[in-house]
């Protein structure tokens, strides 16, 4: 570097990251703008710029063809400057290509949102939030993610805070009943749907400017992707006049004058009045910027574009195809986990059911025993009663023999012969009664021979039940199983997620609206009266007519451009 030539010390602070430069003194706004956006890595530049503050304290945007040094940055070393969105798309959804894009706004937009720049509902608030929980922890996980781990995260407006009788616990189970909902979607999804959602907001990418029509009546202009709108001062949601951008062919300004000539040649110019000269200056590079992309976007696309869109298209596509790639082995896994521990519990079911078999047989073999001792005493009684049996038989006949003896001898005193009788009688009934505890030992000796038949076959049945509950045959059938659904699903073609996304965000789109309402009606309970802005009743007096954004939109432009004119100078 030649003598005499001091390099400047430059900070660049985006919502994620803080650069710092060293610029010469002949550095211009755009050299300065494309060293930031190569040392980002951004390539959808035409929406972004570098914004500073001047030193009347007011936020100004960078002119891109002037020298940084004789620009009214104020004096700070090193010098300060904010990389911010300058304009928003029409769709961000068609529009927004680079997933650097579309973060770089989602920050923005979602700090808009939370510092209350954009207005937005409570209900959607918690919608919206449910989406940057996506983005932040990526899938809900129950087991990581339990009451009170949002309790450090700003996700809500103060506003929304502070007007309900609602804990904080309270706000994170309704955020997080919708965070559940958005399972397998990417974090750079997340973000994507968050746009979607927030550029429905009326205030969403309109930058307003306090004006006076010839009448000296205070209004607003707002400026943004689609045209230029007319607010009164006590409503910033509701625009009362429109006007497309392909309705004006020129605009200028003359000090504090600011004049839009209409396509129309017939129809007067629509004129207003601003405070500074330097206000007009942001309109007029607003109006211009603007202006350009809304034709951009009705050409086709240049070549760089289109392989901008290809590239995009080509890396989500990979992202989405590993994403489904990764859920069919996490859900490989967790069906191989299931199996897992069902084989533990039945094995363990099994080990119960061995223990109580072998208890059994332990129990069969004991009963057996005790019954053969019995059978074996039994045996022996059945000898005594058959020895028995055979003294009473002989005695039977030597009773018998008796008594014929005692026929033959008549004789014989009759003393003698009572006694002969007396035992005869005697020796009949000692037989009867053996020969009936022989009947009554027979009897038992068939019961125990009964009862120790049913005892082993018992012992036979616990045996068979023991070795059914010991087989390995049932477990080798558990561990194909899961052996073979482990491998199929790891090898389970990949199935584009596309029509089935669709469809889905379809259904989904429809439910989001009931819950909203569902949720705007619960709400609207807990709500504080005392502390709902003027915002927030021109909200529900929208709400409550039906209207929307859009509707808006389609009623104030409605009509010739001449008519809308002469209202406005009416206004």
């Amino acid at each position: 570097m030649s003598r005499g030539h001091k390099t400047i010390n430059v900070r660049v602070v985006s919502l994620d990251a803080e650069l710092e430069f060293a610029i010469q003194p002949a550095t211009t706004g755009r050299q300065l703008f494309e060293q930031v956006v190569k040392t980002i890595g951004l390539r959808e530049i035409w929406f972004f710029g570098l914004q500073y503050v001047d030193s009347k304290g007011l936020t100004t945007w960078l002119e891109m063809n002037k020298k940084v040094t004789s620009q009214d940055v104020r004096k700070e070393v090193p010098l300060q400057f904010r990389f911010r969105v300058k304009f928003y798309p029409e769709d961000v959804g068609e529009e927004l290509i680079q997933d650097i894009t579309q973060r770089l706004f989602y920050l923005q937009v979602k700090e808009a949102i939370l510092s209350e720049e954009c207005y937005c509902p409570p209900e959607t608030s918690v919608l919206l939030a449910s989406y940057a929980v996506q983005a932040k922890y990526g899938d809900y996980n129950p087991e990581l993610h339990k009451p009170g781990f949002l309790q450090h995260d700003r996700l809500l407006p103060a506003r929304v805070l502070e007007q309900h009788r609602m804990t904080r616990a309270q706000w994170e189970e309704r955020i997080a009943n919708w965070y559940a909902e958005h399972r397998g979607m990417l974090r750079e999804d997340a973000m994507l749907e968050y746009l979607k959602i927030a550029q429905d907001l009326e205030m969403y990418g309109v930058s307003y400017f306090e004006i006076k029509n010839k009448k000296g009546t205070d209004l607003w202009l707002g400026v943004d992707a689609l045209g230029l709108n007319v607010y009164e001062l006590e409503d910033r949601l509701s625009p009362k006049i429109g006007f497309p951008w392909s309705e004006i062919r020129n605009i200028s300004y003359n000090d504090k004058k600011f004049i839009i000539k209409p396509i129309e040649k017939k129809t007067p110019d629509f004129v207003f009045y601003v405070t500074r000269l330097r206000i007009n200056k942001r309109i007029l590079a607003l109006c211009m910027g603007n202006h350009e992309l809304y034709t951009r976007r009705r050409r086709p696309d240049s070549i760089e574009v289109q392989q901008m869109k290809q590239q995009a298209r080509d890396e989500r596509a990979a992202k989405h195809a590993e994403r489904a790639h990764l859920t069919r082995e996490k859900q490989a896994r967790q069906a191989a986990e299931r199996k897992r521990r069902e084989l533990e519990r039945r094995l363990q079911q099994y080990e119960a059911e061995a223990q109580a078999a072998m208890a059994a047989l332990a129990k069969s073999e004991s009963q057996a025993k005790e019954l053969e001792l019995k059978v074996a005493a039994a045996e022996a009684q059945a000898a005594e009663r058959e020895r028995m049996r055979l003294l009473a038989e002989r005695l039977k006949r030597e009773a018998e023999s008796q008594i014929e003896a005692l026929r033959l001898q008549q004789n014989s005193s009759e003393e003698e012969r009572v006694s002969i009788m007396e035992q005869s009688k005697q020796a009949e009934e000692k037989a009867a009664a053996l020969v009936a505890e022989a009947e009554r030992k027979e009897e038992e000796a068939r019961s125990l021979q009964q009862a120790l038949l049913r005892a082993k076959q018992q012992q036979v049945a616990d045996a068979q039940a023991l070795m059914n509950a010991t087989s390995p045959q049932a477990f080798n059938i558990t561990i194909s199983e899961v052996e073979d659904g482990a491998e199929q699903s790891v090898e389970l073609a990949a199935t584009g997620p596309y029509a089935f996304d669709r469809e889905a965000m379809t259904v989904k789109n429809e439910r989001i609206r009931q819950q909203l309402a569902s949720l705007g009606a619960e709400l609207d309970q807990a709500l504080d009266q005392s502390k709902v802005t003027q915002l927030d009743r021109l909200h529900y007096q929208n709400r409550a007519e039906g209207r929307d954004k859009f509707k808006t939109l389609r009623k104030i432009r409605s009509g010739n451009t001449k008519q809308r004119i002469l209202e406005y100078e009416n206004m």
